[in-house]
């Protein structure tokens, strides 16, 4: 069986940065050197108040990146226009709430339905694969088969933040059997938030998931140890 890829998020080193309004750490830096030790993909999340990731950045990382540019961003014509300017290789459309810290849940396709499939045939006809950012729930994996997008990306939150095992163990297996359903309907399956280097082998094992997007435990791994190493590290925890 192939390994899990890896997309590294490299939000989170453009949040110290913001910190200070300074030039370093550099997102685009971090993102050259985790490709070097390995990672898949880079993603990075452009949310509306701009809180790290900026529009130079994703103007400078689709002109870097050699492996594959992710964009998280909500589904908004702001966002459509800077996807369809800088065509990153995919885009996954997330929810965004000013005051979360981070993203607190799937994307509710149900609620959202109409807005959502305006922005996936824009995104579409800009030449950019679209996947969506959803909880485990067959109902909103479902609504999404519907719209033609290319994935899903598995909000994995519950379970990462379950301490106990036999509760993590039921959580895992929702997320496991969501994967089975998406694909069953034809979706291919990505997954991701809040996993790290302790939690992150009981969703390697869910065969469905081709993919994994993790940033806060790699940056701050990267922190101690350095970033080639943090991801090297992950990148053995994704084989299968």
């Amino acid at each position: 069986m192939e390994p899990v890829r890896l997309g590294v998020n490299v939000d989170h080193f453009a949040t110290l940065r913001e910190a200070r309004k300074a030039q370093e750490p550099d997102p685009v830096a971090a993102a050259l050197y985790a490709e070097m030790a390995g990672a898949d993909q880079i993603t990075i999340h452009l949310r509306g108040d701009r809180r790290h990731i900026q529009e130079r950045d994703v103007d400078l990382l689709r002109k870097a990146v050699k492996t594959r540019l992710n964009l998280e961003a909500a589904a908004t014509p702001p966002m459509v226009t800077i996807a369809s300017t800088h065509k990153p290789d995919s885009v996954t459309l997330v929810p965004e709430r000013r005051e979360e810290v981070t993203t607190e849940g799937g994307l509710d396709v149900l609620l959202n339905q109409n807005l959502v499939r305006k922005t996936v045939v824009d995104l579409k006809e800009a030449g950019v694969l679209v996947s969506i950012f959803v909880d485990p729930d067959y109902d909103q994996i479902k609504a999404i088969s519907k719209l033609g997008v290319a994935a899903i990306e598995i909000n994995t939150a519950k379970y990462a933040e379950t301490r106990r095992d036999e509760q993590a163990a039921a959580e895992a297996d929702k997320v496991a059997q969501a994967a089975r359903a998406a694909t069953k309907l034809g979706l291919k399956v990505f997954a991701g938030h809040g996993l790290d280097y302790r939690n992150v082998r009981r969703i390697v094992q869910i065969p469905e998931i081709e993919e994994l997007n993790i940033g806060h435990s790699i940056v701050a791994r990267a922190a101690l140890v350095g970033i080639e190493r943090a991801v090297r590290e992950m990148k053995t925890l994704l084989a299968r």
